[in-house]
């Protein structure tokens, strides 16, 4: 089964993840099928937050990749800055 899921990276006590998209097989920093995107939960100023490539996410989850939760929760969040990106321009 194919999940779409983080992957942690960044040093002690300042995390960094990845999303990926691997096999639910796989351990969590392991191999992965494709980088879609990163998340940076200590971002501050005008560091970026959230960048995701929403077309292969939704590519992938078309083609039956499960979203873990705060995957899930991300990706809303992010469909929801683009659509006010969209709105302000």
């Amino acid at each position: 089964m194919v999940v779409i899921r983080l992957s942690r990276g960044g040093a002690k006590k300042r995390p960094f993840y990845h999303i990926v998209v691997s096999d639910k097989r796989s351990a969590r920093d392991g191999r992965c099928v494709e980088r879609i995107g990163y998340f940076n939960p200590i971002a501050t100023g005008k560091d970026v937050k959230l960048q995701l490539n929403l077309e292969r996410a939704l590519y992938w989850m078309s083609t039956g990749a499960k979203p873990s939760d705060r995957v899930r929760g991300l990706i809303k969040l992010y469909e929801k800055q683009q659509a006010q990106e969209t709105t302000q321009h």
